[in-house]
């Protein structure tokens, strides 16, 4: 039976933003449908129809903008598919987009639109187009920061609900443990006879924050019209949900985007020197009055007779070659700069500045200093000289002069600004998703309210309908075809970043990547031999449990160490991994600056499984099973039990189907009545006299209801 097909273009939601688009009488109009396809694995399909034809009449013209007079201005953006929506009988069948192809002319007139319909998953891609993690709003709204010694130890102790924390991930330097009384490195995680041990423990600097993915799936919700199901994105699931991105944008250090986000260091103690009070004058008194509140100057002299010659400041930091920047402020206004040097080194003269313009009396002025790494003053290492002239008959044209500096040891406040869009890799957003989809064999559709289903692919499966849908009686007798059903003779799952020091020597010592795999079929199949890869676009890294170098004995503390293998800092692509929360076992030392040391009893460590014993939960993201590196060198564990790779539980069921040497990729064609097709699901199985079969594609007519199937049989 003739279906009766209509095409409108706009939104179904809004009636009268719906135009119905003329048609071509009896134009054949095919829906290829296909959720999973054998032939391209990591890719998820929707809906889409063949290209066809439409008139270029009158209406049509209008509603594309005659798309073929490119003078006319703001015309049809063929560039951008636009809503639209198909109903057969009278009764809406689907939506989706249109897009325009082309424009066919006869004799220099138009004659043909050729438009291709695709379904509502496609939206995924049009909505977020190119565009970055870093243009989400919520993430900078619920989350930005400061990044400071105090924030970095309370992220490092985190509760399990937050969705900030700070793994024992070092982005330069190595971490160890070491109970010798004698060791005095950087980078020793053990607290004890700290006040002998200066440098003991990791610099808080080498730490950085992560952020937890649900948070970025929710963050994509808010700011896009997106809406996902909680199928598999949600925070009951604890496979996922546990799973965290590493905040590193860069090589090395922290940093912020502009000077302005470091926070300045205002120099206080200030005192006055001797000799007496500070002040050195040729006639025996200091007339002219400088005072100090600890933190700001105060120059005024008492009278006109004494004239402001010249003011010099110097500093004299304890480490030569650090970069930090100096500046002079006026009656505590930050806008208000007097005097200002940027990235010097060493000891630095601010400036002679003489005479009364930059500072004229009865005003406070202020140093203050950044640093993107720690910079120390020792006592005094801030001097203001401070020169008068005197102008008065008895000491005409002397010179006379105050000198202040700081009492007490000074060290620069690097608390910064931790701007999450200037700190969250540089990553597409949409990148995100398909990683994530392939991390999980995840798949799509969308549901008629909008909302987009998300399942692992098995799940979707199990989904479908109960009992197949015998279609024997539409079946076209005259041909049929029977193929090799996976035209690979290998599969391999891996992580684009394997760069990291520990994963690079993992590959060189076993000539394969740290938790990727090879899956093909017995050595006698005689497939094609092209291989398919599949590559997740994160970085996988290989931890390490740390044991005391002195004794030998177990710690309960694993880290990252991310560097290359040649041990310098590295950038790597976005890190995925499951955060761990330790309240028991072995303390750490975080230490701020040279003696500044805290002891941390509760920290997040980093990890490929979801639990540190099997027997809670086997889950890793690996494709292959890899050793525990936390229960590698323990004996008598359970290193090798975390058999739930990603492989194991999101892909098996499927490759293996089609690898499985008795299974076929079965292609019939069928008449079906519009009862079946307009209602027939991907997840739906078909029925061929006694057998089962999973549908792998269908392209259905939609006029006519001839459907061509690609089908895999069930054994």
């Amino acid at each position: 039976m003739q279906q009766k097909l209509v095409l409108y273009i706009g939104d179904v939601s809004v009636y009268t933003d719906q135009e119905r688009v003329d048609q071509f009488k009896n134009e054949s109009v095919s829906l290829t449908q296909t959720i999973q396809n054998v032939k391209d694995i990591k890719k998820i399909f929707t809906e889409f129809t063949q290209t066809f034809s439409l008139p270029a009449s009158k209406k049509n013209n209008k509603i594309f903008k005659h798309y073929y007079n490119y003078h006319i201005s703001n015309g049809f953006d063929a560039r951008k598919k636009v809503k639209a929506s198909l109903e057969l009988n009278d009764i809406p069948f689907k939506e989706g987009k249109i897009a325009l192809t082309g424009v066919d002319l006869k004799k220099g007139v138009p004659h043909t639109y050729k438009v291709t319909f695709y379904g509502n998953t496609v939206d995924l891609k049009d909505i977020l187009g190119d565009t970055q993690l870093a243009t989400l709003e919520k993430l900078g709204d619920d989350y930005d920061t400061v990044y400071s010694y105090d924030s970095i130890v309370a992220g490092l102790g985190a509760l399990n609900i937050a969705n900030v924390i700070v793994p024992l991930i070092s982005h330069t330097d190595r971490l160890f443990y070491d109970t010798s009384q004698s060791s005095e490195q950087n980078g020793n995680l053990w607290y004890g006879n700290t006040g002998l041990r200066p440098l003991a423990g990791v610099d808080y600097q080498q730490l950085k924050y992560a952020l937890r993915l649900q948070t970025i799936i929710e963050a994509i919700e808010w700011q896009f019209p997106i809406t996902f199901s909680d199928d598999f994105f949600t925070s009951s699931n604890t496979d996922w949900n546990n799973l965290f991105m590493w905040l590193h944008r860069k090589k090395g250090n922290v940093e912020a985007a502009t000077p302005i986000d470091f926070k300045w260091t205002t120099i206080t103690e200030i005192r006055q020197l001797s000799p007496p009070n500070g002040c050195s004058y040729p006639s025996g008194a200091c007339i002219p009055n400088v005072t100090t509140n600890g933190i700001s100057i105060d120059i005024h002299p008492i009278s006109s007779s004494y004239v402001l010659n010249a003011v010099n400041v110097t500093l004299s930091p304890t480490q030569t070659t650090t970069d930090y920047s100096i500046r002079i402020i006026r009656n505590g206004n930050e806008s208000d700069v007097v005097a200002q040097r940027v990235n010097v080194q060493g000891t630095t003269p601010l400036g002679n500045y003489y005479g009364d313009p930059l500072f004229p009396p009865n005003n406070l002025y202020t140093i203050q200093v950044s640093s993107a790494s720690t910079i120390t003053f020792g006592q005094d290492d801030v001097l203001w000289s401070i020169k008068f002239e005197d102008n008065t008959s008895a000491g005409q044209g002397q010179l006379g002069s105050h000198a202040l500096g700081n009492r007490v040891m000074m060290v620069t406040n690097l608390d910064k600004e931790f701007n999450m869009a200037e700190q969250i890799p540089k990553m597409k957003i949409i990148d995100f998703l398909s990683g994530v989809f392939q991390m999980w064999n995840l798949t799509a559709y969308v549901k008629d309210d909008g909302e987009i289903v998300v399942q692992p692919l098995d799940d979707y499966y199990a989904d479908g309908s109960a009992d197949p849908i015998n279609i024997d009686k539409y079946l076209d007798v005259n041909k049929s075809t029977v193929d090799i059903a996976l035209p690979f003779k290998e599969v391999n799952f891996s992580y684009k970043g394997l760069g990291t020091f520990l994963a690079k020597q993992y590959e060189q010592l076993f000539n394969s990547g740290w938790g990727s795999l090879s899956y093909s079929a017995d050595d006698y199949f005689d497939a094609p031999e092209n291989k398919y890869s599949i590559e997740i676009p994160f970085e996988h890294m290989q931890y390490e449990r740390l044991f005391n170098e002195s004794t030998n004995g177990e710690t309960t503390i694993q880290y990252g160490y991310f560097v290359d293998d040649n041990r310098e800092s590295y950038y790597g692509s976005p890190l995925i991994f499951y955060g761990i929360r330790r309240t028991t076992g072995t303390s750490i030392a975080v230490r701020k600056v040279e003696g500044d040391v805290r002891e941390v009893e509760a920290y997040w460590i980093p990890s490929n499984t979801k639990t540190l014993n099997a027997s809670s939960s086997k889950r890793a993201i690996h494709f292959q099973p890899q050793l525990s590196e936390y229960k590698a060198f323990v004996n008598g564990s359970d290193a090798n039990q975390f058999t739930d790779t990603l492989f194991e539980t999101q892909y098996k069921t499927y490759i293996q189907e089609v690898f499985n040497p008795s299974v076929r990729l079965t292609k019939v064609t069928a008449y079906l009545p519009y009862k079946i097709f307009s209602s027939l699901k991907l997840n739906d199985l078909i029925q061929l006299g006694q057998n089962d079969y999973k549908i792998n594609s269908m392209t259905t007519e939609l006029t006519t209801g001839k459907t061509e199937f690609e089908l895999l049989n069930i054994n």
